[in-house]
């Protein structure tokens, strides 16, 4: 036998291996029988209050309000623009 046909023969053991443990997707032999207490409406309804993040708790992080307008921010930066207090265009180090 040459080097080619035992390689081939080695892959196709240790194909023949791994498939013989593959597990297929039906999870009907392992009993799960799962049944909701709580109904579609109820579920709905509580995923449309998110959870507000208290001490140590997770939640959604809702954005801070703000006193300023819009028009009031622009010209803020349009003025800071003019005076060469920040940067215009695409500057980069090269």
């Amino acid at each position: 036998m040459n080097a080619t046909q035992l390689l081939s023969i080695a892959a196709l053991t240790t194909l023949a291996a791994f498939s013989a443990h593959a597990e297929g997707g039906d999870t009907s032999q392992h009993g799960y029988d799962f049944k909701s207490t709580r109904t579609v409406a109820e579920v709905k309804a509580e995923a449309l209050n998110p959870v507000r993040i208290s001490n140590g708790s997770t939640g959604v992080i809702t954005m801070p309000q703000s006193g300023v307008d819009k028009a009031a921010v622009r010209a803020e930066a349009a003025s800071a623009l003019r005076a060469g207090k920040i940067s215009s265009g695409e500057i980069g180090l090269m």
